[in-house]
């Protein structure tokens, strides 16, 4: 799916959590030594004569939902401590095309430096806040179901992937592998089973830690269901009729995941079904990015 085909968006009434300095800053840094290099911006070196101030805007080329905002305009801030820095928008809010987002006044060098690294950020992480809350807003209403990304994130940067899911109206899945148990279908075939594999999860799992399984047939539900212990059970590439009827016999004993070959299309009748979590990797791991640039404002 394209973020930038056509669509109506859907504005969060709140976004759950903010993305810590703490998470962004290295990713910024990072970013930027990557992009400097040792000689630095040798062509704003080379063009702009040293002290010159410019003033610049971000802005929106294309509709779609604001994420990442804090962190690219870090990139200016830790390039340049004395820009001057103007927000209009904050994250989790609707983009039109046009809409002017933040605006930048200072060294112009610095401006320029700055400018590749925090469109980057800016744009894969709007990208994926745009993705997220057509997902959402395709789902019926009275459908009781949320929509979350997966760990297919970009090395680096799933801190600010997984925020961007929120901001666009979405919820999280397990951050990392250390804080939930998801036996999926290699584990199962290691350990020699559904059943194996589940007890030993549970053993393991303390009382704070979920524990979710994958299935890929209603045969394999039965014997989950059977075994007792799971939290949440993964509905891997089930039809929509299998989907109904998982739904119908796990009778809200644990919650219900629906993933695998998830379009746009299929959300109103895979959230019909009843599942209470979609998830999605192609909201991290294939997002176009949304369209955002600098523009140096006139004198």
């Amino acid at each position: 799916m394209s973020v930038s085909s056509p669509q109506v968006l859907v504005k969060p009434t709140q976004l759950s959590s903010s993305l810590s300095r703490v998470l962004y800053e290295p990713l910024v840094r990072a970013a930027l030594l990557d992009d400097f290099g040792t000689a630095g911006d040798v062509t704003s070196e080379a063009t702009i004569p040293q002290g010159t101030l410019a003033s610049a805007t971000l802005v929106a080329r294309k509709p779609g939902v604001l994420a990442g905002l804090d962190a690219a305009l870090f990139a200016f801030e830790v390039l340049d401590a004395t820009v001057r820095i103007e927000r209009f928008l904050a994250d989790g809010e609707a983009l039109a095309s046009g809409t002017r987002i933040a605006t930048i006044a200072g060294d112009a060098r610095s401006i320029l430096g700055a400018e590749r690294t925090a469109l980057n950020i800016l744009s894969h992480a709007s990208g994926i806040a745009t993705a997220t809350a057509r997902y959402a807003a395709a789902i019926p209403v009275g459908a009781k179901c949320t929509i979350t990304e997966t760990r297919k994130t970009l090395p680096g940067l799933r801190a600010l992937e997984k925020y961007a899911v929120r901001a666009g109206g979405g919820s999280n899945h397990r951050q990392r592998l250390d804080d939930a148990i998801l036996i999926k279908d290699n584990h199962i075939a290691i350990a020699g089973g559904i059943v194996p594999a589940l007890r030993a999860a549970i053993s393991r799992a303390g009382h704070l830690m979920k524990v979710e399984i994958e299935v890929d047939s209603l045969a394999q539900l039965d014997e989950v269901l059977a075994c007792g212990g799971a939290d949440v059970v993964l509905l891997d590439n089930f039809s929509l009729a299998d989907l109904r009827e998982a739904v119908r016999r796990i009778e809200g004993r644990v919650v219900a995941e629906a993933s695998g070959g998830i379009t746009l299309e299929s959300i109103p009748e895979i959230a019909a079904t009843g599942v209470n979590v979609i998830s999605i990797g192609a909201l991290t791991h294939s997002v176009t990015a949304l369209d955002i640039a600098l523009d140096i404002d006139a004198a």
